[in-house]
């Protein structure tokens, strides 16, 4: 048996627990004796890694439903990446099967699936405020920095996240048939996050996809809104941009 079969073999035993799968390792009479630490560390290691990853979706559930929905994470989906870092990524979609009727649990865990991927996005120099005078405008091109991310969501679950990483009592659960948006981004070594009215988030989601021309923003502006009001708006979520470090 090569290695790399003992490998995928003991892995196989590590994620299901099976004894059909621990007997296909080639062990020694009486080797498996020790075998149950190997298991008890991997599923110990599953788990405090999603309660490290989630410490407010972790809250909101409370210890025993939080293990509980984290147990059957691990029995459905085993790790597949060289880092147990990426582990964390799969935990929200479980969450959503788990919790079908109770949307903002998932969406806490999305939110802070993506304030952990933001914190650790690339580095880039954001726009600063004091050299906008200096910039020729009609050829200038903006672009949103790397660590920025927009989340749809049907629950108020930004305000829940809110509240309990401020330890403050949460909100009730609202939520509608209408997603709405959640800007998530990095600015300096803090993530912050804020809601978003459809126009902005149109327009920031239009500038992640590549660098573009403030000419033709201000364009796509002023078809929507007409030439007074749209140079006016673009003026206004420029400046908020600009504060918040969100473009390049």
């Amino acid at each position: 048996m090569r290695l790399s079969e003992i490998q995928g073999a003991f892995l196989d035993w590590l994620a299901s627990g099976e004894d059909a799968a621990m007997r296909r390792l080639p062990l020694a009479k009486g080797a498996d004796r020790g075998l149950g630490v190997y298991q008890n560390n991997y599923r110990a290691a599953l788990m405090a890694c999603l309660a490290d990853s989630f410490p407010q979706t972790l809250l909101w559930l409370g210890e025993g439903p939080f293990e509980a929905a984290a147990a059957r994470h691990i029995e459905r989906v085993p790790p597949d990446s060289w880092t147990l870092d990426d582990y964390a990524s799969g935990f929200p979609a479980s969450l959503a099967e788990d919790y079908p009727y109770d949307p903002e649990v998932a969406e806490l865990a999305r939110i802070e699936l993506v304030l952990s991927q933001v914190f650790v996005a690339a580095d880039a120099a954001p726009l600063d405020p004091g050299a906008m005078g200096a910039i020729d405008w009609d050829h200038a091109r903006l672009q949103t920095v790397p660590a920025l991310s927009i989340l749809s969501l049907h629950s108020n679950a930004e305000d829940i996240w809110i509240a309990l990483a401020n330890e403050t009592p949460p909100p009730a659960v609202r939520w509608g048939k209408e997603a709405r948006s959640v800007l998530i981004w990095r600015q300096g070594f803090l993530c912050r996050l804020r809601s978003l009215d459809s126009d902005e988030a149109g327009l920031l989601e239009y500038l992640s996809r590549d660098a573009s021309a403030f000419a033709d923003l201000c364009k796509i502006a002023v078809a929507h809104w007409g030439e007074q009001t749209g140079i006016a708006r673009i003026g206004q979520y420029l400046a908020q941009w600009v504060a918040d470090g969100l473009v390049r």
